[in-house]
C-alpha cells in the first residue's frame, strides 16, 4: 500500500505480520477497531526458514487465530489434498498465512517500522520510506526478528566460517564441505538432516543427549510404559512442554496470574531444547558428538577451529542451530527513554491485561509475551489467545472511553 493510501493516524498500529500480527489484525477488525498493520506478510518464515522443512507443531497448534470456521487451517486445507496427520510443509504454512492475509489484512502495508515513540497521546511510528503514521495503541508483533542466540565464543567471526540456521532457506552451498552444527533442538537437529541430504559431511555437536519428541512410534516398541501413555495419551492440544505442565501450557491467562518464579519455571521446563521424532531416520550418516563444551572458536586457514575441554577439530563452516533469546532493545524500535519506561525483566517486557506494556497503549504479543503469559505465546498455538485477549481489551477501553467522553 502506498503512503498515499493512509490517513494520518489510527485507533491501533501492528507491528508484524506473521502469525501473531495476523491474528491480532484480524481480530481487531472483526471488532470494528480501526487498524494499520506493517510488515510483510510470512515473511520470516519465508525469509529465514529452510525450504522443505516441516512443522514441529501438530495440527491443532498451528491455527492463525482462528481455530474453527472458514478462516481456520481445516478450511484452507480442504481440497488441497493436506492431511492433518502429516505434519505440515513450511511452503503450506507460508500459504496458509498469506490466505490469511488477503482475507482479513487486505491493506497490509509491508513497509518497514523504523522507530516507535510517543506522540500526542499516543505513538508515532516513523516508516522505512520517511513517511510517519499516529496510532493511539501499538501492537509489537515482531516475532523472532534480530533475537537469534549468538554463543560468546562464535562473536565477531565472518559469516563465511560462522552463521545462524536463520540465515539459510536452502544449503546446497555446502555440498561437500564439513560442517558442525551445534545444538540438539528442532532447527539444529533439521539444519543437519538437510545439510546431510545436500551433500555435507555433517557433525552435531551439543552439550548433552537429543531429546527425541514423540519418538516412540518410530522405536518399533509395542508395549506401553506409563510414560510412554502419558506423553502421547495424554498429551495437550498444542503439545508444549512435558505432561502434566503441558496443560497449564494451555492457559496462558491462568499462567500469568503465577508468581514470577513459578512462572520462569514453567518457561524453563517447557521450552528445553527437544527435535521431533520424525528426523530421527534422516540422522543415518550425521555423526553426533553430545556431551562436548566448547571453549574457543577461531579462523584456522580456510576454515575454523573449534577447541573443546579436550581436544581440538576443524571446519569448513559452523552453522548455529542456537535458537533465539528475545531482548526487545534488540528489536530496534525503541530509543532510549522509551526503552527506560518499559518495565522489562531479562529482556523480556512485563506484560499486564491485555498483554499492554508498563507504557499504557503498547503491548506486546509473541515470543516477547513468553515471560508473563507463559511458553504457549512462543509458538503459533498462543496466537488465538493473543488475538481475542487484546482485541477484547482494546474494545473496551475504547467503550470506556466514549462512555467518558
Amino acid at each position: 500500500m502506498s503512503a498515499s493510501m493512509h490517513r494520518n493516524g489510527s485507533e491501533v498500529a501492528v507491528i508484524g505480520a506473521g502469525p501473531f500480527g495476523l491474528a491480532v489484525a484480524a481480530a481487531l477488525k472483526a471488532s470494528g477497531i480501526e487498524t494499520l498493520t506493517f510488515g510483510g506478510a510470512m515473511s520470516f518464515w519465508r525469509d529465514h526458514m529452510p525450504r522443505g522443512m516441516r512443522l514441529r507443531s501438530p495440527w491443532h497448534a498451528t491455527y492463525i487465530g482462528q481455530t474453527e470456521g472458514p478462516l481456520s487451517l481445516d478450511a484452507y486445507a480442504e481440497g488441497l489434498g493436506i492431511s492433518p496427520r502429516q505434519p505440515l510443509l513450511l511452503e503450506n504454512f507460508v500459504d496458509y498465512g498469506l490466505w490469511i492475509q488477503a482475507r482479513t489484512v487486505p491493506d497490509l502495508d509491508t513497509r518497514a517500522v523504523r522507530s516507535v515513540e510517543k506522540a500526542n497521546g499516543g505513538f508515532r511510528l516513523a516508516l522505512a520510506d520517511g513517511d510517519s503514521v499516529h496510532a493511539r495503541r501499538v501492537v509489537v508483533a515482531t516475532g523472532l526478528m534480530n533475537q537469534q542466540m549468538i554463543p560468546e565464543v562464535f562473536k565477531g567471526l565472518p559469516g563465511a566460517l560462522v552463521s545462524h540456521a536463520s540465515e539459510h532457506s536452502g544449503f546446497e552451498a555446502f555440498r561437500g564441505k564439513r560442517v558442525a552444527v551445534i545444538g540438539r533442538g528442532q532447527s539444529a537437529c533439521e539444519s543437519a538432516v538437510f545439510l546431510n541430504r545436500c551433500g555435507a559431511e555433517v557433525e552435531l555437536v551439543c552439550r548433552g543427549d537429543i531429546h527425541w519428541l514423540g519418538h516412540r512410534a518410530l522405536s518399533g516398541k509395542q508395549g506401553w510404559s506409563l510414560r510412554d501413555f502419558a506423553s502421547e495419551r495424554l498429551a495437550s492440544p498444542s503439545r508444549v512442554g512435558p505432561f502434566p505442565l503441558s496443560w497449564l501450557c494451555e492457559v496462558p491467562g491462568f499462567v500469568h496470574h503465577f508468581p514470577e518464579a513459578a512462572r520462569a519455571g514453567l518457561n524453563r521446563r517447557s521450552l528445553g531444547a527437544g527435535a521431533t521424532g520424525w528426523l530421527r531416520p534422516g540422522f543415518e550418516g550425521i555423526k553426533v558428538n553430545a556431551g562436548r563444551t566448547i571453549t574457543g572458536a577461531s579462523a584456522k586457514d580456510d576454515g575454523i577451529e573449534l577447541r573443546f575441554e579436550k581436544g581440538v577439530a576443524t571446519y569448513d563452516h559452523v552453522l548455529l542451530g542456537t535458537g533465539y533469546k528475545i531482548d526487545i532493545e534488540r528489536l530496534g524500535l525503541f530509543g532510549r527513554d522509551m526503552l527506560a519506561a518499559i518495565g522489562r525483566r531479562e529482556g523480556l517486557p512485563i506484560l499486564s491485561a491485555g498483554l499492554e506494556s508498563s507504557v499504557p497503549g503498547l503491548h506486546f504479543v509473541g515470543a516477547s509475551a513468553v515471560g508473563s503469559f507463559g511458553p504457549l505465546m512462543r509458538f503459533t498455538a498462543g496466537t488465538p489467545f493473543a488475538a481475542r485477549t487484546v482485541a477484547r481489551f482494546v474494545r473496551q477501553e475504547a467503550g470506556q472511553r466514549r462512555e467518558a467522553a
